[in-house]
């Protein structure tokens, strides 16, 4: 019997249920457990399972480059960073509110950790999120133009509860791209979903890199509505292999 239960639960896929089933009826035989708790117990594993495997995907979908988290960064080598502000923005308070993070400092300075540990974070939390290297969405949103997939892609971008835009800088972009990324932004503040940009450019000189003055304009507006920047004006993380792989880049 206790074969042919194992089998009903794969076929029914209640596999966490399947994982501890033989375990479950071995107790209540030799402990004498009520039926109604041998359920419980059985509910509350495949509870855990789905949770489990759910964190893994939105972690496997999130494409988050490296295994960094807010607490192996090196907050101790970085006096430009407050640490009780990161850890009040750790409570997900800004995602809850739909507002953006923008991240603004030179290269090294551990903006790129402090973000990849927010959007991890936000990923145990239950949120959805999805990290990106500035010039690869730029490119992925341009060859959307070209197979006609822009409003399915940029439908599906606007899903994530937190998107992470990574190294917005010294970029090469078309008139086209600056268009889409726009347009991307405006439909995710639109929508009151929450973005993160990190960026060694300070906001008066993103009119240089996307050349549109009324797009910037606009763009800033939207952005500083409802955003929080912050400014890490500190040494280089990298000068030092210890903040190698612990969320010292960026």
């Amino acid at each position: 019997m206790n074969g042919k239960l194992h089998e009903l639960l794969v076929r029914l896929r209640l596999r966490g249920m399947a994982a501890v089933i033989d375990r479950e009826i071995e107790r209540a035989e030799r402990e004498g457990t009520p039926v109604s708790e041998v359920i419980f117990h059985l509910l509350t594993e495949e509870q855990a399972y789905r949770q489990n495997q759910s964190l893994l995907y939105r972690l496997q979908t999130a494409s988050i480059p490296w295994d960094w988290s807010l607490k192996t960064f090196p907050f101790e080598r970085q006096p430009g960073v407050n640490k009780a502000q990161i850890n009040e923005l750790a409570g997900l308070a800004f995602v809850e509110r739909g507002e953006n993070v923008v991240l603004v400092g030179e290269p090294g300075t551990g903006k790129s950790g402090l973000a990849a540990g927010l959007l991890r974070e936000a990923l145990l939390s239950g949120y959805r999120g999805r990290f990106y290297k500035a010039q690869d969405l730029m490119d992925e949103l341009y060859a959307s133009l070209a197979d006609r997939s822009s409003a399915k892609l940029m439908k599906h971008l606007c899903r994530f509860d937190l998107l992470l835009v990574d190294e917005i800088g010294y970029l090469s972009l078309k008139p086209e791209q600056v268009n889409a990324f726009f347009k991307l932004m405006d439909e995710r503040y639109t929508r009151k979903r929450s973005t993160i940009l990190t960026t060694n450019l300070v906001y008066a000189e993103w009119y240089e890199l996307f050349q549109r003055k009324n797009l910037v304009d606009a763009l800033l507006d939207r952005l500083n509505h409802h955003c929080i920047t912050i400014h890490i004006d500190g040494p280089s993380l990298r000068t030092s292999t210890r903040g190698k792989g612990k969320g010292g880049k960026g």
